[in-house]
């Protein structure tokens, strides 16, 4: 099994820290829907500003909103207006990774979605892989 990106959140805007919640990162349900992000589901944080990466679980806001709340120890790595890399990960046997699309957003300073694109890897008659990025979302609705 290999651990590759499944969904991707790049450039979002912290837009609050909540030390005294019990953890985990506040998104908005309609970002989640459109990269494939689940409630619950493990993320892996990374701070474009300070660098700092950090592991925690989503849980959904409020619809609309376009928050990205750290929640917990977590709303100690980053500061509201950094930008961030939100990632989450699937286990997969190596010949799968052609059948998956990784679906990727990214943002405006205002977390409105700026750009909708997929991660396509495409294995050759001869076994060499291809990866390229690729505009709107794999199944046609971008």
């Amino acid at each position: 099994m290999r651990k590759i990106v499944a969904a991707k959140l790049h450039g979002i805007t912290v837009t609050g820290a909540d030390l005294n919640y019990h953890g985990s990162i506040t998104l908005d349900p309609d970002h989640c829907n459109k990269a494939g992000i689940l409630p619950l589901e493990f993320v892996e944080i990374w701070n474009k500003a300070t660098g700092a990466r950090i592991s925690t679980y989503v849980i959904y806001g409020e619809r609309g909103s376009c928050c990205c709340v750290l929640n917990g120890a977590a709303a100690r790595t980053c500061q509201i207006g950094d930008e961030i890399i939100v990632c989450s990960s699937a286990y997969i046997e190596e010949h799968q990774i052609a059948e998956i699309r990784p679906r990727v957003l990214t943002f405006d300073r205002d977390n409105s979605v700026r750009d909708f694109m997929f991660y396509d890897v495409e294995i050759r008659q001869d076994g060499t892989m291809t990866f390229a990025v690729r505009d709107g979302s794999p199944d046609g609705n971008g």
